[in-house]
């Protein structure tokens, strides 16, 4: 299975991206969801295939997603303290 899939990113939120199919573009998106993310800006269009790497998602949850809810959202990865204990009471 291959999916054309555009890839938008977050007017809102640094980080975030939603993948749909070209086809279909952002008619599956719940409005809901496309209001938290603002207008989406075209970041890219790319063949998904599953011997295919993606570097912050596994590609065959995006592609599942896809076929059945018309999207995947990637959120920004959380940022980890470099110390955790620093903000802890002694």
């Amino acid at each position: 299975m291959k999916i054309i899939c555009t890839i938008y990113r977050s007017a809102r939120v640094e980080g975030m991206y939603l993948y749909v199919d070209k086809k279909e573009d952002v008619s599956r998106v719940p409005e809901a969801l496309l209001a938290t993310f603002g207008k989406p800006q075209h970041a890219m269009t790319l063949l998904l295939q599953p011997d295919r790497k993606l570097a912050r998602a596994d590609i065959g949850k995006v592609m599942d997603a896809i076929q059945q809810k018309g999207f995947y959202l990637q959120t920004p990865p959380h940022e980890v303290a470099l110390n955790p204990r620093e903000d802890r009471p002694s």
